[in-house]
């Protein structure tokens, strides 16, 4: 049997840093047994935010970049949508894999399903109940048009079923007998793998001259609280407020729109005690390993960013979030995580109990960071059944 195809979507640095697990199941395992196609559609174009990430988790680089870049939501899909469908003419792989629930998923679903190209979508099922998220609308609609939906948490796997989909499908799974599988996050397999390599942290904060043991971290990336006066005053408001009464720096490796938004959406007082950095130091967008060393040895991580939360919850670090619903469920009612919006009074008094009273109680909710290895024998499996189908068919 000849190697299957996959033409694997990534278009923002989560997705990535996802990629790189499974990149990296594929070269070590299934080398003969999967055959790898990387496009990259762009949306994240800045160094610092993608192509530093394939060299530091040793990702093979693209094989196609669609060199997208910013826009609106709807013209940005459409510039995806056509130059995907076009390498996918190209390419004709067994299966499209896409992660998440960005534009690049969502473009990358649509491509796959007008061409009855079987999509393979890791992270499915989860959901925030606020259709207000592009992010939300992304999630729905690839799950809803997907051959093999992996899902990492048992809450994502319980909202499928209550979607509709049935557990346990005969194989072979296709885009109208789709496979639903619980496999745990892949990210977890990245975190254990790069969290027991040999750590660089001290060198990394004497680069960015972060001299304190005692940190709190936290970072802003989101549309709905950068492009937001009010809701951009807040938070910074309260990472201010919150330093001076716990003495702790707040890092805030920065985003390149949110330091753009910065100065367009605070005023000139508040923007200067921001850039003046004796309570806030902004650095440079940090890579992954970086992100992970600055986890690490946090005290308390305040974010807007799915992953974060995650990985927060990975190192055992409580984590207050700057939204007023998650995907990540299951983090806040382990009592690790807070909903907290952008509401200045309640992220102070939220970061203010978490460094009184750190949570204890992370259970191992996502899995045993063997993820990417059971998605890629899935989808060895279910093509082979595939086949045989086919098979006998042509017997009959």
């Amino acid at each position: 049997m000849k190697a299957i195809k996959i033409v694997t979507i990534v278009g923002a640095r989560p997705q990535i840093i996802k990629a790189a697990a499974l990149s990296r199941a594929i070269r070590t395992h299934f080398s003969d047994l999967l055959n790898e196609v990387i496009i990259h559609t762009g949306q994240h174009y800045d160094t610092q935010m993608s192509e530093v990430f394939f060299t530091e988790l040793n990702l093979p680089q693209p094989n196609y970049n669609l060199h997208v870049g910013s826009a609106a939501h709807g013209e940005q899909t459409a510039h995806m949508l056509k130059g995907i469908e076009r390498i996918l003419l190209d390419e004709q792989p067994d299966y499209v894999i896409v992660y998440g629930d960005t534009n690049s998923t969502l473009a990358g679903a649509l491509a796959a399903s007008k061409m009855h190209i079987d999509i393979v979508h890791i992270e499915a099922g989860l959901r925030s109940f606020n259709k207000q998220m592009p992010e939300e609308i992304n999630r729905i609609l690839t799950d809803h048009c997907a051959t093999l939906l992996f899902t990492p948490t048992q809450n994502g796997y319980d909202n499928l079923l209550r979607e509709g989909f049935l557990p346990l499908q005969q194989a072979p799974c296709s885009a109208d007998n789709p496979g639903i599988f619980l496999c745990g996050d892949i990210m977890l397999d990245n975190c254990i793998f790069y969290s027991n390599r040999d750590s660089n942290t001290q060198n990394y904060h004497t680069k960015n001259h972060i001299l304190s043991e005692n940190y709190i971290l936290c970072t802003v990336h989101r549309d709905h609280n950068t492009d937001n006066p009010i809701r951009l005053t807040s938070i910074f408001n309260a990472l201010i407020r919150l330093s001076s009464l716990t003495g702790q720096k707040i890092i805030l490796p920065i985003h390149p729109r949110t330091l753009k938004m910065l100065s367009k959406n605070l005023d000139e007082k508040l923007h200067e005690i921001v850039l003046q950095g004796d309570m806030i130091q902004l650095i440079e967008p940090a890579s992954y390993t970086e992100m992970i060393e600055l986890e690490q040895n946090a005290s308390l991580i305040i974010t807007d960013s799915g992953g974060v939360q995650k990985e927060a919850f990975f190192m055992k670090k409580p984590c207050v979030i700057l939204r007023s619903q998650t995907e990540w469920v299951e983090i806040v009612e382990t009592g690790s995580a807070k909903l907290v919006d952008a509401d200045e009074d309640k992220i102070v008094a939220g970061a203010l109990e978490y460094l009184n009273q750190p949570p204890t109680n992370f259970p191992p909710l996502f899995g045993d960071g063997k993820a990417a290895n059971f998605i890629c024998e899935t989808l060895f499996q279910n093509k082979q059944h595939q086949l045989f189908l086919i098979i006998e068919k042509n017997e009959v």
